[in-house]
């Protein structure tokens, strides 16, 4: 059974290892448990951020970071939009349908707290996933992250395009 669950201390274990198995499939030089300690966990913890944990059977297999940019966050790229910030399903539990049922209750909860739309910055082989999500590829380019804005025009429908 699938269960989504907002990060809390019995996660944080499972959360920051699934973390770091999505910082080294990226094979981003950071320092996982630098970023971990002094920007994701404060910046949950301030309710900055929002972070959902996907369980299967009771074993952790992803989460979403998500957010609604404002001025008081950091990144703040369209303020008052929903932005998925990362999302990662571990590859045993791929192609099941996972992150999909993640990033659904990521734009549900996004729309719960006022987004009307959202964003989000993908890696090249993330970007199927999203455009099937009902993302579009938009003319804004990030040089930070080397990527495409791609956006959802509206959460009325949830997953849906």
């Amino acid at each position: 059974m699938l269960h989504v669950i907002s990060l809390n201390d019995k996660l944080n274990e499972e959360f920051s290892k699934l973390f770091k198995d999505y910082y080294e499939e990226l094979g981003c030089g950071d320092d996982c448990r630098h970023l971990l300690d002094e920007y994701v966990l404060p910046d949950y913890l301030a309710g900055l951020i929002s972070i959902e944990i996907i369980e299967d059977e009771g074993a952790p297999a992803g989460f979403v970071i998500y957010q609604i940019d404002g001025i008081e966050n950091e990144w703040n790229l369209k303020e008052g939009f929903g932005d998925v910030r990362e999302i990662y399903v571990a590859p045993d539990y791929r192609r099941k349908g996972l992150g999909k049922l993640l990033l659904c209750t990521a734009e549900f909860k996004l729309k719960e707290k006022g987004a009307q739309k959202s964003y989000c910055l993908p890696y090249e082989e993330a970007v199927p996933f999203f455009t099937a999500c009902g993302y579009n590829k938009t003319e804004t380019y990030n040089d930070e992250l080397d990527c495409f804005v791609y956006e959802k025009p509206s959460l009325d429908n949830c997953c849906k395009k």
